[in-house]
């Protein structure tokens, strides 16, 4: 079963980790510009944070098993989109289509743990399961660049395509049967715990997705990489992001240590920013920032799962997760247009900067959460 949901959040993301990892040919061949690049990320995480309530809704209605054979399938559909695209307006509409795997997956994966995982082995298999992101991200940006460059862009997107299908498949036969909903009361905006995550999960992902979007185009542009190993600068990013979201999801699941852990993961985050636009200078601190970015900032999403999970309402996993998402898709949506204006004009260094900056405020809220969660109760 963890391995069905690790696949799950794995094409949930992947048509974006591919048009990042395939940026350079994409560039070229449908002659879009780096801001039109950035625009797709923009799209899709702005359909997923848009849907990311209805999302969490339909999940705790129909229950995660329909929602995740649901979520393969349309992924599936969107990347085979994806590669027929013969310009940026299709394009464009095709990355939307992919905002609705992404505003499922968490809610879905997510109660199927809470449903079928005990108690004590929820935070790794939590970590697990978070870690398929990044599995995407070391797909995009290593097997299937490689396909890429002997069958062309197009052909590694298909053959995804039809993974995805065959995974949703599987997914049928091996996950347990929906239980019977739970009724909670719709609930559209987040509170207390919630509505701090979900700022946090803002800040992070816009800072995250600059990074997945124009980190292979700056190792093209700025450092003289060819377009394979440049794509490996994102499987880097993704490899070292599994081990980040196993390592700091056990952790996590340490109630007592997980209240300090966002501020601690976005502070290291701040760092492999500046590596990057150290990298300008010193080129192969690029690869030591990909690291970086993968242990710090990509597992920082996992622990806020966790923290959800563990502080969600009974009925309310679904609801409670897509509404953190949903901050964490708009931050994706915000982030790489604002990197993407200073990209087309090659101040790559500055966006560097910038990356650095959404990473730092998403530190001083996690640390003022964690002051205000530390704060002892006085009787009145």
């Amino acid at each position: 079963m963890t391995a069905v949901l690790t696949c799950a959040m794995a094409f949930s993301m992947m048509q974006l980790f591919l048009l990042g990892a395939l940026g350079p040919r994409l560039v070229d061949d449908l002659d879009v510009s780096p801001t039109v690049l950035g625009l797709t990320t923009t799209v899709g995480f702005g359909a997923a944070a848009v849907l990311s309530p209805a999302g969490g809704r339909l999940v705790d209605r129909f229950g995660p098993r329909r929602c995740l054979v649901a979520l393969l399938l349309v992924s599936a559909l969107a990347l085979t989109l994806i590669g027929t695209a013969s310009g940026s307006g299709f394009l464009l509409v095709a990355v939307a289509l992919g905002g609705l795997p992404q505003a499922l997956a968490n809610p879905a994966t997510n109660r199927t743990i809470l449903a079928a995982v005990p108690a004590e082995r929820r935070g790794p298999v939590t970590g697990t399961k978070q870690s398929g992101v990044q599995l995407g991200a070391f797909a995009a940006g290593l097997p299937l660049a490689l396909l890429a460059g002997e069958v062309g862009w197009r052909g590694a997107v298909w053959a995804a395509a039809a993974t995805a299908l065959v995974t949703a498949v599987w997914a049928a036969r091996i996950l347990p049967a929906d239980p019977p909903p739970k009724y909670a009361p719709a609930s559209w905006t987040p509170r207390g715990t919630i509505a701090w995550l979900a700022v946090y999960s803002l800040l992070l992902g816009s800072g995250i997705a600059s990074v997945n979007t124009y980190l292979a185009l700056y190792g093209v542009r700025r450092l003289g990489l060819g377009p394979t190993a440049a794509a490996a600068l994102v499987a880097v990013l993704g490899v070292a992001g599994i081990a980040g979201r196993l390592g700091w999801s056990r952790v996590a699941g340490r109630p007592g240590r997980a209240v300090w852990l966002p501020g601690g993961l976005a502070a290291g985050a701040v760092g492999s920013a500046l590596l990057l636009a150290a990298s300008a200078y010193a080129h192969p601190l690029a690869w030591v920032a990909a690291v970086v970015v993968g242990v710090f900032a990509v597992a920082a999403n996992a622990v806020s799962m966790v923290l959800v999970m563990q502080r969600a309402a009974p009925g309310r996993a679904g609801q409670d997760s897509a509404l953190v998402s949903a901050g964490f898709f708009a931050g994706f949506a915000i982030g790489p247009p604002l990197f993407g204006l200073l990209a087309a004009a090659g101040h790559y260094g500055a966006g560097w900067l910038l990356v650095a900056g959404e990473f730092l405020a998403a530190c001083v809220v996690a640390l003022l959460w964690a002051a205000r969660e530390r704060r002892p109760v006085v009787p009145g």
